[in-house]
This record gives C-alpha cells, structure tokens and sequence, in this order.
C-alpha cells in the first residue's frame, strides 16, 4: 500500500522537474518574440501590446513542460486571435432577403484612396450575380470624379445612378436613391459617400447627416490593408460617428501580411466581411479568420 502511494509521489515529482511554471521571466522571452511577429504581420504597436497582455495574464503561472513552453504560447495566441476574429456576422443576403420593406439600405465609408467606390461596385456586381436588383446613390457631390467613376462602374453592371449637381446636399442623393428603388421595386441601394479623413470634423458631420436621412440598414466601412497602424485610427473614428456593422479590406493581394485586419477587429470588434484581391468585379472574397491565423501564428 504504502509503497504503491510512495511510486505515485515519486512519479509525479518527476513529471514536476519536467514541468516548468511560466513567470514572468520565461514568458517575457517568449512574448518577445510572439509580438515582433505580430508586428511584422502589420499588426498595429498598441494591439499587438494588448494582444501579449491578455496572453500573459492567461499564461501566467501556468505549469507547462520545458519543452512546450513555445507551442504553448502559440496555441494560447491561435484561440485568441480565433475568438477574435470570429465575430458572428450574419449572411448579407440572408439580412437582404429578410427585410420586409424594400431597399435594402447599404452606406460605405472610409478615408480618400481606399478604394471606396471600386469596392461598392464589386458588392454590386456579388449581389446581382445571386438575383438582387440594385441601385447607386452618388453621395460624393465634391469630385466630379467621383460621380464619373461610379457612373462607368454602373454602365458596366447594367445598374442605374441617382446623382444631384455637383457640390449639392449628398443626404439628399441618398434619400432620392432610395426614393427611386422603392418606387421601382429594387432590392438594394448602395450608397457612395465622399471620402474623408478621419480628423476633418465638418465632413464627418456630413457623414453622420447621410446616415440620419438615409438610416442604412448597413454601414460598411473600407480600409486599405496595406496601412497598419492608420486604419485602426481610421476605423475608430468612423465607428464613433457613424455606428460601423462591418469592415471591407481592400489591396489584400497587394502583399498584405492580414495584421490589418487584426488590429481594425480589436480596435472596433465589428466583423471583416470581406476581402478585396485585385482590380475585377469579381476580386472580392469573403474573409476567413482561420486562413489568416494559420498564415500569422503557424
């Protein structure tokens, strides 16, 4: 009896000298290195400092083999990023095809150069492929570029445009868009708002004045994954004065590394819905939160 009792001692101290418990020394290696990576995946300074925060406090002082203490680490970073990158979105059809009243109201948003119209024209061309009929509000009353582009997006796709004057009212683009759908029976309006950054207070005012008029069922806002530390800046901002439901990325094949997406995620937990891959209408894919992990922790 006793000697059994005394093998099961012996047994577990041994396995104690192969653990190793992780303090702060240990995990201030490891940590380390797990944020450098996540820096190098353009994950913005201050969420990748969050990021190894919350994995020292669920780490510390956990008992782990000498040998594990890495993988570890990383399969702690993997759940993290996992949850939260999964942030449940409902299918944009599915919430289509519920609303009872037609049109369904969508409105982009995001800074100059993000490639905001090219972006809502790609979404157009996805929703028309599965049936839904379409309409363009050309809220950018302030380039006449603007209002050009999304006109040849349109004649491309067969989808008419609502427009006013240049330098008009863009709330009233919007509401005359939707007027029009609604009297012609169409499922979805999208509407194209003038980029703005994030610190001009007065356009942003106007944005907020589109949403009041317009009242989208849907706000998407577009960022550039190419620009890091910007975006969360950016995505912040418009999240504050125009409540955002989800993100579009843009410039993805363009050699981004996805710690964009990480780090606009963190900053406003509203779901990446999708991708944008190249210059086609139909370079437009849906985001996989477990593709962009396995590509950053392995």
């Amino acid at each position: 009896m006793f000697r059994g009792l005394r093998d099961r001692v012996e047994r577990l101290a041994g396995r104690l000298r192969r653990e190793v418990e992780l303090d702060e020394r240990r995990l201030d290696e490891v940590l380390q290195e797990f944020e450098l990576s996540l820096l190098e995946s353009d994950v913005a300074l201050s969420v990748a400092e969050e990021i190894c925060q919350e994995l020292r406090k669920a780490l510390l002082g956990r008992r782990v083999g000498r040998k594990e203490v890495e993988e570890v680490v990383r399969d702690t970073l993997r759940r993290y990023l996992l949850e939260l990158l999964s942030i449940p979105a409902e299918e944009l059809e599915e919430r289509i095809r519920r609303k009872e009243e037609k049109p369904f109201v969508i409105m982009f948003v995001g800074v100059n150069g993000s490639g905001k119209t090219t972006t809502l024209a790609k979404l157009a061309y996805m929703l028309g492929r599965r049936g839904f009929s379409c309409v363009f509000a050309a809220a950018d009353t302030y380039r006449a570029a603007a209002s050009e582009q999304l006109e040849r997006h349109a004649e491309r796709l067969g989808i008419r445009v609502v427009k006013h004057e240049r330098m008009s009212d863009p709330a009233a683009v919007a509401y005359d868009a939707i007027a029009h759908a609604r009297s012609r029976g169409k499922d979805v309006v999208l509407i194209d708002t003038a980029g703005r950054m994030e610190t001009n207070v007065n356009l942003l005012e106007e944005m907020r004045k589109i949403a009041r008029v317009a009242k989208p069922d849907m706000v998407i806002f577009v960022g550039d994954a190419l620009t890091g530390n910007a975006a969360v800046e950016q995505a912040e901002r418009f999240n504050s004065m125009v409540e955002v439901d989800g993100v579009i990325l843009t410039k993805a094949d363009a050699d981004a590394k996805g710690g964009t997406a990480i780090s606009v995620v963190h900053a406003i937990r509203k779901p990446v819905l999708f991708l944008g891959t190249g210059q086609e209408y139909g370079d437009l894919v849906r985001f996989e939160p477990g593709k962009l992990v396995r590509e950053i922790v392995g």
